[in-house]
């Protein structure tokens, strides 16, 4: 399928509201000065002109001209993908090797064709399998939230953070020597959706003391304003 290149947030927005999803969309974000991207650019054509990949929309998006719609999705590296469904972001990750893209992709394309056959021809959901229930759900989680008495959930790891934000955290908990766990919740898409419900906090990164939660980037930003010994009282309670 030909890629189209986003030239404006206007075009961005037309592409990829949720009324025109019908199929997959993969967002690719690249630059010019980025070695990287010069392979990757015309690996993506053939794998857009792939006919498994018929039903998918492939988009390039120049991050350095579209700097705004990079920021929605936290762009901090390139090559970065981004894979939406309806309205919902299956998959965001940085990678340089077309065989990890096209793996994720490929479980991408499986999720939905799996949606869709959940659906009967009138629309209604048919019955699936039982899954975990809302306790044991909250109970996975709340492990999870107690694994270390600081817990940072974000996207990448303290040594590679995939957006600006975690990174920002990282060097905040860095800066004021405070040992702490991490989860990567780009690595689980089930805990990332359902830790959002459970905190009741709907972005990334969160931070979690004696299983606490304690806010976002900007909460935790003027808690340490307010209290330059933030991290120290809040382990003391």
């Amino acid at each position: 399928m030909p890629i189209t290149e986003i030239k404006d947030q206007d075009q961005f927005t037309q592409l990829t509201t949720v009324d025109v999803q019908e199929k997959l969309i993969s967002l690719y974000f690249y630059t010019n000065w980025a070695e990287p991207c010069k392979h990757l650019n015309q690996v993506y054509q053939v794998i857009s002109d792939d006919a498994s990949n018929k039903d998918v929309s492939f988009l390039t998006i120049n991050a350095d001209d579209l700097s705004d719609v990079a920021e929605l999705f936290e762009v901090s590296s390139v090559p970065y993908f981004v894979i939406i469904n309806n309205g919902t972001i299956l998959k965001e990750f940085s990678t340089a090797d077309p065989k990890e893209f096209v793996k994720e992709l490929d479980q991408c394309k499986k999720y939905v064709s799996n949606q869709t056959n959940n659906t009967t021809a009138d629309g209604e959901q048919t019955e699936e399998p039982e899954g975990e229930t809302e306790e044991q759900i909250n109970e996975k989680l709340t492990k999870l939230t107690n694994a270390a008495p600081v817990m940072l959930f974000m996207k990448g790891s303290p040594s590679e953070p995939k957006c600006g934000f975690s990174r920002q955290l990282v060097g905040m908990l860095r800066e004021h020597q405070v040992r702490f766990g991490f989860f990567d919740i780009l690595r689980d898409n089930d805990v990332r959706e359902q830790l959002k419900k459970f905190s009741d906090w709907p972005t990334y990164p969160q931070l979690y003391i004696n299983g606490e939660f304690q806010g976002g980037l900007d909460i935790i930003k003027e808690s340490l304003e307010e209290d330059p010994d933030f991290f120290q009282h809040a382990l003391q309670q």
